[in-house]
């Protein structure tokens, strides 16, 4: 009796107000947990999953929902001057949350229009090219509505004939029974395959398919400020879609090749300047090389390892802007000069006395030099 059942909302364990998603997902969750085949000759999970069933399909229907929140259980109580049939629905709901175990599930008609396939490819550029933006032209090859049958599948002056087994649908209906009953469940048609249609002289060029593939050569716009491996999507340039449905998308993936001297994070270009230990401890005016060619600098005295400055609007462009743009920064690294001449060393000795720097000679200095083996007659 309807009096008996459990509030559905509670046999979900959810609010009142729980939107579709929390009823989706909390109906996933007890419905695999109490499935009767992971529980097989237990009655009372059977009955659990029945239950489950039964206030998923109230409470995932809107008109259902509403007539339940307004009315309880009598809204469906045959009694009651209410009623609620299961056939046909719970198909679908297994269907969607089980994907289709039970052979049910909502289906798409295979003769309506269907949207074509999305086209990927990725290119390489240059750094440069990356941040200033590039024209390229890609070899891509596409399925293309065939020219000839201009997508019938059908020969010149010939039509398809439509499936009589479903009756141009593509798809049939049957019948079969659950713990719950009689379950209706659709398929595609086995006469046409789910076409909805038979082509009894297909076209010779593409062979009763519609469609034909095609190396094609397209331009493609690269936008200033693109970073690896972000993509850009050129709408209508990819597959061609079935039954009269649109062209897909062609997806171009950029790869930039590494620069060997700048690095890049965001819109700042990072850059790694060598000096020498007289430019650092004097100051000089050096060309700094930038994406925009060199610009002179001037390098105050004393600059230590590890400074950084800043070149304003030396960066990347913005990719949604290309007019604003980042900034260079400039990380200063003194090198240290090696293989020094006794006179340059001296030089240096002299250097540190007037710092007042002491200058000790490393332990086993003399003795660094490696010995030279005499080999014995």
């Amino acid at each position: 009796m309807a009096a008996e059942k459990r509030d559905y909302y509670e046999v979900l364990g959810i609010e009142k107000g729980a939107s579709d998603a929390d009823i989706k997902k909390a109906y996933r969750r007890l419905a695999k947990e109490n499935h009767p085949d992971l529980h097989p000759g237990d009655a009372e999970c059977e009955a659990r999953f029945k239950e489950i069933g039964e206030a998923y399909a109230v409470l995932s229907d809107a008109d259902k929902r509403s007539k339940y929140d307004q009315f309880g259980h009598a809204a469906f109580d045959p009694s009651m001057g209410g009623g609620f049939d299961f056939t046909g629905d719970l198909g679908d709901i297994f269907g969607d949350i089980f994907g289709g175990m039970f052979g049910g599930g909502r289906q798409r008609r295979p003769d309506g229009p269907t949207r074509g396939e999305n086209l990927r490819i990725s290119i390489a550029v240059t750094f440069e090219e990356a941040a200033f933006g590039c024209d390229k032209e890609l070899s891509v090859a596409r399925v293309e509505d065939c020219p000839d049958c201009k997508g019938s599948g059908c020969a010149a002056g010939t039509t398809a004939e439509v499936c009589q087994q479903c009756g141009g649908s593509g798809m049939v209906r049957q019948q079969q029974r659950s713990p719950f009953g009689i379950v209706s469940t659709t398929g595609p048609c086995p006469g046409c395959k789910g076409k909805g249609k038979i082509i009894h002289q297909p076209c010779g060029t593409c062979h009763g398919q519609g469609s034909v593939r095609k190396q094609r050569k397209i331009s493609a716009s690269i936008p200033a400020g693109i970073d690896d491996g972000q993509t850009v999507c050129l709408k209508g340039l990819g597959h061609a879609g079935k039954n009269g449905g649109p062209v897909g998308d062609l997806l171009v993936t950029v790869r930039v090749n590494p620069h060997p001297l700048f690095k890049r994070e965001g819109t700042s270009v990072l850059y790694e300047l060598p000096l020498s230990f007289v430019q650092a401890a004097l100051g000089a005016e050096l060309e700094v090389p930038t994406i925009d060619g060199k610009v002179k600098y001037t390098i105050p005295e004393g600059t230590q390892t590890g400074t950084v400055f800043r070149l304003k609007g030396k960066g990347i462009p913005h990719i949604r802007s290309k007019n604003v743009r980042g900034d260079q920064f400039v990380t200063v690294k003194v090198v240290t000069p090696e293989n020094l001449g006794e006179a340059q060393k001296q030089l240096l000795r002299e250097f540190a006395r007037a710092t007042g720097e002491t200058i000790s000679a490393p332990t086993g200095a003399a003795d660094s030099k490696p010995e030279k083996k005499k080999h014995k007659k």
